[in-house]
């Protein structure tokens, strides 16, 4: 059965840490990625990381405060989220599919999504 599952999502003030996992089943993927999508915004790549080769990805948005890691062993992503500010506020995907290098940040090019998780930072 093909399934991404996330986790770790919750409320914290800003400043804080949260760490979200994707859990992949099923899939095999040479790209997964951190989308987020916050009520009235548009669907926004974060990071991504290439499986084989553990090589990672970021969007403006991600650097200096979000890490990208995976655990092949136990098929997790994993997205290690510092300095929390109220605009991350948002849903968080991950999503598998074949890594672009190019195009990792656009949702169409990936096959498999998860329901997600909610990030709700305070100020």
């Amino acid at each position: 059965q093909v399934q991404l599952v996330e986790s770790g999502g919750g409320s914290v003030q800003a400043g804080g840490s949260l760490r979200l996992s994707c859990a992949a089943s099923g899939i095999i993927a040479t790209g997964i990625a951190w989308f987020r999508q916050a009520p009235g915004k548009e669907r926004e790549g974060i990071a991504v990381i290439e499986t084989n080769t553990g090589t990672t990805f970021y969007a403006d948005s991600g650097k200096g405060g979000f890490t990208i890691s995976n655990d092949n062993a136990k098929g997790t992503v994993y997205l290690q989220m510092n300095k929390l500010k109220p605009e991350d506020t948002a849903m968080y995907y991950c999503a598998a599919g074949r890594f672009l290098r190019g195009s990792w940040s656009q949702g169409k090019f990936y096959n498999y999504w998860g329901k997600g998780t909610q990030v709700t930072v305070s100020s």
